[in-house]
């Protein structure tokens, strides 16, 4: 693995966990935004939190693109793209227990029944969201599929190792590209947030 003079992570092991001290100049905690899109969220975040370090998972080349030039107008030293499959980094790359928090906005709410077995927020997520996070990291939730919102909620709901808690409100201000979208049509955003127990 080796860090490119973009801010693209360039993996040489799809098996191996990423060094982190190798990723970012500065130690700080982490935050990872699984399905990060073109970036819109995820680059605004990392320049108001330069004290913390950020990846942005995503698995179209494009939109990693997008990430890297974003981040490299805005000077961002704390910002960082993997371009995989977001529930392959966060079960075989992330190291365990590193993040402080993970952000999940409008996945792909796979609508049809018999594709919901894709969704990256099923019955195994929260476990291995745990296994990601550090002890009383947090996970954000973001969807406009009221279906797929209920089974991001149940999921969670079920997990003995979370509790909800509300999504701080200068959190929900930043808007992900797909949200500025959906709100221009007046869809609503549905939002949920969860904390590890101690």
């Amino acid at each position: 693995m080796e860090n490119q003079t973009n801010l693209l992570v360039v993996l040489r092991s799809i098996v191996k966990l990423l060094d982190l001290a190798e990723l970012f100049p500065r130690s700080q905690p982490l935050e990872v935004e699984l399905g990060c899109g073109d970036a819109s969220f995820l680059a605004d975040y990392a320049r108001q939190h330069p004290d913390r370090n950020f990846i942005g998972v995503e698995r179209l080349l494009g939109r990693m693109r997008k990430l890297d030039r974003k981040g490299r107008r805005a000077r961002l030293t704390n910002l960082r793209g993997v371009q995989i499959e977001s529930s392959y980094f966060l079960q075989y790359l992330l190291p365990p227990h590193s993040a402080s928090a993970l952000h999940v906005y409008f996945p792909d709410p796979w609508p049809k029944k018999r594709h919901h077995k894709n969704r990256l927020i099923n019955e195994s997520f929260p476990r291995l969201a745990r296994a990601a996070l550090a002890p009383g990291g947090e996970v954000y939730l973001r969807t406009d599929d009221k279906d797929y919102f209920a089974q991001m909620t149940g999921v969670f709901g079920a997990s003995r190792e979370f509790q909800q808690i509300e999504t701080p409100p200068v959190l929900a201000e930043l808007l992900t590209d797909f949200e500025r979208e959906f709100r221009a049509r007046g869809i609503q955003t549905l939002r949920a947030a969860y904390r590890t127990k101690l």
